[in-house]
């Protein structure tokens, strides 16, 4: 079996060394096409395949990763339809693109996979969800999901659900940054330095994560926890709520999943 991926940015990559490290499929019956000559004689390199075209590609793959801009679907679907057949599994990682596109565009009824992954992947700590067209078989499925459980966690949702997941898994590392930001700066005005910061603020974020997962208390629990009456954390909180924090999540969120919609066929 040759998977395929067309494009070969960060994120392809990750998933492509998180297959061959874990064992899951061998550099050897990987191929890669891009656009920059550079990109596919570097993973050539490391052992794998490169196709000199998009059609080349699909025609010696069984799976093809579609690892593009939801912008450059259009053209990279024209060239993969010339030589697509029935049988062939195409897996999508963009943004707002459906599964029912993917195939419009390919004139094919091919089985579909679309995946929405986030950055973190790039480290083994990705957040995952996933989901397909109802031609794709189980033991394909879950092909495809152990590749994304080998760098993370994966989740199985409906495919309606799939633009709204975009602000809870994939952009929220980018709130998480934005916050970090925050603290670092604001530490770094009360005469705390950058490096001894974020050491501690990201251990604050390793073990506030853990304490949600597996401490059985809801979020609002453990905000009571650390809040002790007249102390310090009710004092900040104040000030979260003052301008409306929960509020421009919850707005963000909502541009984030219209934005998804926007892109979306």
């Amino acid at each position: 079996m040759i998977i395929g991926f067309i494009g070969a940015g960060n994120m392809a990559g990750a998933i492509i060394n998180n297959m061959v490290s874990s064992g899951i499929h061998p550099a050897g019956q990987i191929m890669v096409y891009d656009i920059l000559k550079d990109k596919r004689d570097a993973f050539q390199k490391k052992g794998l395949l490169a196709a000199g075209s998009i059609p080349e590609l699909v025609k010696s793959c069984d799976i093809i990763f579609l690892s593009v801009k939801p912008q450059n679907f259009v053209e990279v679907l024209e060239e993969a339809r010339k030589e697509v057949k029935k049988e062939k599994l195409f897996v999508t990682i963009a943004a707002g693109i459906s599964t029912g596109y993917v195939t419009r565009l390919l004139s094919c009824d091919c089985p579909v996979i679309r995946v929405m992954p986030n950055t973190p992947l790039l480290i083994g700590q990705g957040a995952t969800a996933i989901t397909r067209s109802e031609n794709v078989t189980d033991k394909e499925f879950a092909f495809i999901q152990s590749i994304f459980a080998s760098c993370g966690t994966v989740t199985v949702l409906d495919e309606s659900k799939m633009n709204a997941v975009i602000s809870v898994n994939s952009t929220s590392p980018a709130y998480v940054y934005l916050l970090a930001k925050a603290v670092i700066e604001g530490g770094a005005k009360q005469g705390i330095d950058t490096d001894t910061s974020l050491k501690l603020f990201c251990q604050a974020l390793i073990g506030s994560a853990e304490m949600m997962l597996k401490s059985g208390y809801t979020p609002d629990e453990l905000i009571e926890m650390v809040s002790s009456p007249g102390g310090t954390t009710l004092k900040a909180l104040d000030v979260f709520y003052e301008y409306r924090f929960e509020e421009m999540i919850d707005k963000a969120m909502l541009a984030c999943t219209k934005r998804a919609e926007e892109l979306g066929r």
